[in-house]
């Protein structure tokens, strides 16, 4: 699933290729692309024909296109989500789902997924301040990127969550953006293990972990985001490269690029989890009285 870096990327070509221009057709071409905008296809069309489109925004994992009048379209890319700028006329891919064409006759906007996990809406955003949102995602953290995010805040959070530290960095509840591979490589730089207790962590080392999840995403857009497949591009059909500069995610055996120890894999909610034996030891387990 594409994480905050790849979701940043699609947010920069939008802001490139849509902001500003007025929808003239709005096409849904599999329901299930905007399952969650209950009242349908024909009002979700509705919705968006002769309306404007502001700058291109983000929180986290999700995106989404202001509207002249107040709300705006709101999307998630789910797992194989893509929004693409195509040419009109071009021949439509294998897996659209929906299409936007405009007044002024340019590149349309299509959202093409091969899994259909991804969705679309229209959406009313919230009026709380300091910044409004898109009311879907109003209970969803601010990422470490925004100026709302309080690093103070988020020591004293993660502390009382009492759980493990890599599934505090998952929940978006608490930080938004962060997925399983920039979290594996946050670990790796700050050398913690995703099994160590929150509770047990120190301040500095709380600081530490951020800066580093700050530090590899910030590269990692610098690169383009991180592609394994075909499923994640930006909105010109790109990959990015960063898979390339992973020190441990999906490198199952492979030295580590700081001490040579071999990289584990592990399993971990349903997912899979990679660390260095040797700079993340797995927290020793209290034994039982």
């Amino acid at each position: 699933m594409p994480e905050l870096p790849e979701v940043e990327v699609v947010r920069r070509g939008l802001q490139r290729w849509v902001a500003g221009r007025t929808v003239a057709r709005a096409e849904v071409l599999h329901p299930r692309a905007i399952r969650r905008h209950l009242p349908g296809a024909g009002e979700f069309a509705a919705r968006l024909e002769g309306r404007t489109i502001g700058s291109a925004e983000r929180r986290g994992k999700y995106l989404w296109l202001p509207l002249d009048g107040g709300d705006a379209v709101l999307a998630h890319l789910g797992m194989s989500g893509q929004l693409l700028v195509a040419e009109p006329g071009s021949a439509p891919e294998r897996h659209l789902r929906i299409r936007l064409s405009f007044t002024d006759g340019g590149p349309e906007l299509r959202f093409v997924d091969q899994r259909t996990f991804g969705h679309v809406l229209v959406a009313p955003m919230t009026v709380r301040l300091p910044r409004r949102v898109p009311e879907p995602i109003a209970h969803i953290a601010a990422d470490p990127f925004e100026p709302a995010f309080d690093d103070e805040r988020f020591v004293i959070d993660l502390r009382r969550r009492r759980t493990e530290v890599k599934r505090a960095l998952l929940d978006q509840s608490l930080i938004s953006g962060v997925g399983n591979i920039y979290a594996d490589e946050a670990l790796w730089r700050a050398r913690l293990h995703g099994a160590r207790p929150t509770a047990a962590l120190t301040r500095p080392k709380i600081a530490e972990l951020l800066a580093a999840a700050r530090e590899v995403m910030t590269e990692a857009l610098s690169e383009g985001g991180t592609s394994f497949d075909s499923l994640y591009v930006n909105v010109n059909g790109e990959s990015g490269y960063f898979d390339r500069s992973l020190a441990v995610y999906g490198r199952r055996d492979q030295p580590c690029r700081r001490c040579g120890a071999p990289i584990v894999r592990e399993s971990f909610m349903n997912r899979s989890s990679y660390s260095c034996p040797r700079c993340q030891p797995r927290p020793r387990t209290p034994r039982k009285a």
